[in-house]
This record gives structure tokens, sequence and C-alpha cells, in this order.
């Protein structure tokens, strides 16, 4: 039996993307433990999305695992690289490794494992995707307020008066198909991206042009919201082309710091936050997608859709960087 699928050409591993993804997580960190373990001590911290993600990565098959492996060290090899503190700790030991939980990435903290050393509070962390970019998923309904919840600032009633009527509508329609024990799927809603995902979207783009009027800060709180409250390294893997990609999201300045007298011989920067929306639109021939492109070369896309076959009264978007500032440190590592 075959061990691996193409899908429009690229090699994807079988299993969910969840299941990719968290044995993943479980790569990059035995992946860390085997780089360093032998020069110190090196502690991995049990809990149960640890354990999760090895039965992820212990169920795949031996060729599966050895890919993911692969592109697990290949980014150890970067980030090592980049971070004196993981190879010479001075008297900053031992090193604890851990997986967070998804809970971490809904409240603002969008980094899967974790590197601490907790004598001098030095802490790193990955973000890693297997053959995805997507950078974080968020929800709009008639209840939530994603201008308080993004940013800090409320929706205004316009908002949420062009936006209810559209959700309740979605509410009847799974509540009149409950009564009927019958559950009602999006598959059988004639025109669903015209009647809703359209006017869903466009109020959307409206408030958050409405907001930034108001609260010119919003441009860089929107990226600061979808990549979270931390510096991370986001490790993406190309199993087509056998590579793994590192960048350092480092907008607080808190990667690539030395260890004592030992420095980096790379000087990873700074990245500089969005200050204005040069435009936000749908993206061309397309009903679900927008686009939101910023100054200092942030340009993000967001898609919108239903998160289950089911009819239910919100929907979700998949958020993707498209680009970053050109200041942005990342490599191409082979495997």
């Amino acid at each position: 039996m075959c061990d691996n699928t193409y899908v429009k050409g690229v090699r994807v591993l079988p299993g969910s993307q969840t299941e990719n993804g968290k044995a993943f997580e479980y790569a990059c960190l035995s992946a860390i433990h085997a780089a360093l373990h032998l020069n110190e001590t090196v502690i991995i911290e049990d809990s149960p999305q640890l354990r999760t993600a090895s039965n992820y990565f212990n169920n795949m098959s031996e060729t599966a695992q050895n890919e993911l492996i692969r592109a697990a060290n290949a980014a150890v090899r970067v980030i090592v690289r980049l971070e004196p503190q993981m190879q010479y700790p001075e008297t900053n030991v031992p090193l604890y490794i851990s997986i967070q939980t998804d809970a971490q990435g809904i409240a603002g903290d969008v980094r899967d494992v974790l590197c601490v050393r907790r004598q001098n509070h030095w802490q790193i962390g990955l973000s890693c995707k297997h053959n995805h970019h997507a950078v974080k998923h968020s929800r709009l309904s008639d209840t939530i307020d994603f201008g308080l919840e993004w940013f800090g600032i409320p929706c205004s009633e316009q908002y949420f008066s062009e936006v209810v009527p559209l959700f309740s509508e979605l509410r009847r329609i799974r509540d009149n198909a409950r009564n009927n024990d019958s559950p009602e799927l999006w598959s059988t809603i004639p025109d669903k991206a015209d009647r809703f995902y359209v006017p869903i979207l466009t109020s959307f783009l409206d408030e958050l042009n409405r907001l930034t009027q108001t609260h010119p800060e919003v441009p860089s709180l929107l990226v600061c919201y979808l990549l979270g409250r931390f510096d991370f390294y986001k490790v993406t893997t190309d199993t087509q082309h056998e590579t793994t990609r590192v960048e350092a999201i480092n907008i607080a300045g808190t990667l690539n710091r030395p260890s004592g007298n030992h420095r980096s011989i790379v000087d990873v920067s700074r990245l500089h936050l969005p200050t204005r929306f040069y435009h936000t639109g749908f993206k061309q021939n397309s009903n679900n997608t927008i686009e939101v492109v910023c100054d200092v070369g942030w340009t993000i896309s967001m898609r919108i859709h239903n998160a289950s076959s089911r009819v239910e009264p919100s929907l979700k978007f998949d958020v993707t960087l498209i680009s970053l500032p050109n200041s942005i440190h990342a490599q191409v590592e082979p495997w």
C-alpha cells in the first residue's frame, strides 16, 4: 500500500490536516530534543496535548514518520543557528520543551511548540504548519463583536443591524431543521454565497474601514491579532519539494538574542507593523474571499466558509498572510 497520496501535484500524508499537524508538532519537539540533549539537560514536559501529538505521530507509517522528522530536523538546524541560547545555555539549564494547548491559540498565542529557560525567563516558540500557511481561524456571528474581540474597539450598531438578520436567518433554518429531526446541510442551500457570504463580508469590510477612520491603529492591531501576542518562528513543510521554510515573526524583538558573548552570525530584523490599509475588497472573481492590502508589505487573505456541513448561525475565517515585509528573515532548508 502506498504511504503517500498526491493532491494537485503535492504529496500529502494520509490522515486529516489536524492529525498531520499534531504529528508534525511532535516531530519538531523531538527534533529539538535530539539536537540538544547530548550537550545539555533537556526536559520534555508531559501533558495531554503531548500524548495526543505523540499518538498521531506513532500511528503513522514509518515512511510518513521519517518524512516529518526530516522536515523537523531541517527547521531545527535553522533555528539553532539563529538562537544562541539554544546551544550556549551557560547556567540557564535545563531547557524545558512542551506542546501548547489549542486553547492558547484562541487566547492569542499561536505557538505550538515552546522552548523555555526559566532561570533567565528566555523562551521561543514554533508555529508548526504541515503543507499550509494559514495563521488564525476566527468566527463571525450575530453575537460576536469582532471589533471588541480583535482590537478592543466595539463594532458599530450599523454593522450589527446589517449582519444580525443574516445570521438570524441561518439560525431559523437550523432550528426548523432540528424540529423536523433532519439537520439542514449547507449543500442544500441555493446561492449560499450570494445570500450570506457576500453581504456578510461586505458588512465586515465596511466596518473594518469605519473602525480605521476613528482608530488609525486598527491596521497594526489586525496584524497583532492574527499573529498572536508573542514572537515566534513559523515553520512550514513543503513535501513536494522536500524543504522546510522558517520565518522569523519578530515584532517585539524577542528573537535572536545573544547568550553571554555568543551571538548569531545572522541578525533577525524586527518587523514593522502596518499603519494603513491601501486596499480592502473582494479577491478577483471570488465571492467568499477578501484581501486586505497594507503598507510596509503586509497583505492578508481572508476566506469565509461554513466550518461544518450542517447549517449553523456562524461562519469561519481561514486567514493567510500572502505577503510580509521585505525585512522578514526567511530561510528555506532542504531535507
